[in-house]
């Protein structure tokens, strides 16, 4: 059963709005944890390739003969999951930029990941002093236009590199992944994201965890009878986010996908809106090269 809403990328293509996010999961912890994940109901999972753990994420949804949703994994065939029903993102690392080398990364990536196609593929970085973003994009159009790929986008994209991009793009950004919580809520990003049609994917967040000791979050995750970090991944949603938590234990995994059972008011949202603070956990994207 999915539980998570989706939303219509600007292709058609479905997206769930509550992913599982794999980055600095350990390759040997990879398959475990994301088959964890989908007996929690997470359907979403997303991967790069600089994350060293494609083949664990293809081994547990290969697997998935082996997966039932209704007793937690006994053995027998889900009788309704099919590969249809998973979303899986992959990312083009720094290195591997320029056409040829792009279309190379994602042979390597798609291998490691036994699939036979992604839902959707992104930049990692734009890596604006080596030039190569419109290059590297422009092979991730060919992959599109070939049916490999459902959708294609970017990741920590700024103003600036994604207007670069659309000057000779002939397919619009789908997603562009960025850091995003509620110390850093990118404000004008999302709504030039919104202006052009592109999804606005969160990560980090939930700060790494450093925003989850915030007294307002806290106040609110007393009232509402909830975690903060539920409390954030519902802001979120609220705001029209696409959100990929990570974690590493099944307790986590499940806390961080019960957060359809409420909602926050109008005050609430205008109270978190007051905590932005311009605080990166992560690297500025034009320094990274």
């Amino acid at each position: 059963m999915r539980i998570s809403p989706r939303l219509s990328l600007n292709n058609g293509v479905l997206m769930d709005r509550l992913g599982f996010g794999l980055y600095k999961v350990p390759p040997e912890d990879a398959a475990g944890l994301v088959t964890m994940a989908l007996e929690a109901g997470y359907r979403h999972f997303d991967t790069a390739a600089m994350y060293g753990n494609e083949t664990g994420v293809g081994k547990a949804i290969g697997a998935l003969s082996a997966f039932n949703g209704s007793t937690g994994g006994s053995g027998e065939l889900h009788p309704s999951l099919t590969r249809e029903d998973l979303f899986v993102t992959t990312k083009l690392w720094n290195d591997d930029q320029g056409y040829d080398a792009t279309l190379r990364a994602f042979d390597t990536s798609i291998a490691k990941l036994g699939l036979e196609y992604v839902d959707l593929y992104l930049i990692h970085w734009p890596c604006p002093q080596r030039g190569l973003y419109t290059e590297s994009y422009r092979a991730l159009e060919t992959l599109y236009r070939e049916g490999r790929v459902r959708a294609i986008g970017v990741s920590n994209f700024q103003p600036a590199h994604l207007e670069r991009l659309l000057d000779g793009a002939e397919v619009v950004p789908a997603v562009n992944q960025i850091e995003l919580h509620p110390w850093l809520q990118q404000s004008e990003l999302r709504a030039l994201h919104a202006s052009l049609g592109i999804t606005t994917e969160a990560w980090s967040p939930l700060g790494r965890g450093q925003v989850l000791e915030d007294p307002v979050i806290l106040e609110f995750a007393a009232a509402h009878h909830r975690t903060a970090a539920q409390i954030i991944l519902r802001w979120h949603l609220e705001l029209g986010n696409v959100v990929i938590p990570k974690a590493s234990s099944q307790a986590r995994i499940r806390e961080n996908h019960d957060i359809f059972g409420f909602s926050l008011s109008t005050a609430d949202l205008d109270a978190l809106a007051g905590l932005e603070r311009g605080f990166r956990t992560g690297s500025n994207p034009d320094n990274v090269n």
